[in-house]
């Protein structure tokens, strides 16, 4: 490799990751997997980067690593303690993606969400020497718990509110909701009923919109959201009441858990799905193609938004600043069993 001139700059200060990827033309990624050792990468790639970090001197910026003092290798993670896998399922993504990358996972588990408890659970991850944070906390108020972080922690909000100065990586929910609500509209149904999420959850707040938009863009009115808390109990409640309403064909569910509910509702008051009454649910988990009748949902998908999560994170963590970068990822809607062209 031919050595390139040095700017004024340039030898002004330590070369960066990103100066190493420039030479050994590739992603600053491969240069944090090469120093990582990860052993998924091309030996003429590995050897191309090598020779671009001899060629600038470049040593890991250890400062950039942790949020205390010294060098760490361990990424800190905060959940909030739920019941409902929404809040958990990009785990799935995290720990591999982390590990892909030279790095371990430290988990901080949340009973509550205010500033007071972020920071105590900062505190917690400060001490084993975390190098940057990812919050998996989709609630309203981690949003304002978050933006009163110090500016120079390495910070990634999992389903976080956008605008907030903090970089998020999160499922377009309102597409996903739209498309389950323009399934069914498409089959025939006149209006879609909609049982939601707890109304604090920013995932509930994007389904609304969504639904509501395809409504109103199909001419239609929006009926009252009924209320759920995400358990197969909340729907199965909503789907007694949902059964007494005649015109009642076509229910959108704000998750896979509420769905499931609302089967066996409309089954106890003799209302078939899909010939009676259509359901999709939101989700697909590991379970909904299981249910009676399988279920059409949206499916999300969980570990690419742990693995985009993780990836802001290091990029984050490896040029030594914050970003407010918002990363969005498409749901798919699944077509099954459980919706059907109105009769």
């Amino acid at each position: 490799m031919t050595e390139r001139p040095r700017t004024a700059s340039e030898r002004q200060r330590s070369p960066s990751i990103n100066d190493v990827a420039a030479v050994a033309n590739v992603s600053y990624q491969t240069v944090s997997r090469v120093v990582n050792s990860h052993p998924n990468v091309k030996e003429s790639t590995r050897l191309a980067v090598l020779s671009a970090i001899q060629q600038l001197g470049y040593r890991p910026n250890n400062a950039a690593r942790t949020l205390v003092t010294g060098r760490s290798n361990t990424i800190g993670v905060i959940i909030l303690d739920v019941n409902d896998d929404d809040g958990l399922s990009p785990l799935y993504g995290i720990e591999r993606s982390a590990r892909e990358h030279g790095y371990f996972v430290g988990i901080a588990n949340l009973d509550y969400v205010d500033r007071s408890s972020v920071r105590s659970a900062v505190d917690h991850l400060s001490e084993q020497r975390v190098a940057g944070l990812l919050v998996i906390t989709p609630i309203e108020a981690a949003s304002d718990a978050l933006a009163s972080l110090p500016s120079d922690i390495p910070v990634v909000a999992i389903e976080g509110q956008p605008g907030r100065g903090i970089a998020t990586a999160a499922v377009n929910q309102a597409a996903g909701a739209r498309a389950a609500t323009e399934h069914l509209l498409g089959l025939g149904h006149e209006t879609v009923f909609h049982v939601r999420g707890p109304s604090d959850w920013m995932q509930t707040q994007d389904r609304i919109s969504g639904w509501r938009r395809a409504l109103a863009d199909a001419g239609r009115e929006a009926p009252m959201p009924l209320a759920g808390d995400w358990s197969p109990r909340s729907g199965y409640e909503a789907g007694l009441m949902l059964a007494r309403i005649p015109e009642m064909t076509a229910v959108f569910a704000g998750n896979d858990e509420m769905a499931l509910g609302l089967l066996l509702a409309f089954s106890e008051r003799g209302l078939s799905v899909p010939d009676d009454v259509s359901v999709v649910g939101f989700d697909d988990g590991d379970d909904p193609e299981y249910y009676n009748p399988p279920l059409t949902t949206v499916r999300q998908d969980f570990r690419a938004v742990g693995r985009r999560g993780i990836e802001m994170l290091v990029e984050q963590i490896e040029r030594g600043e914050r970003n407010d970068e918002r990363s969005v990822i498409e749901p798919e809607l699944i077509i099954r069993k459980s919706t059907a062209q109105a009769r």
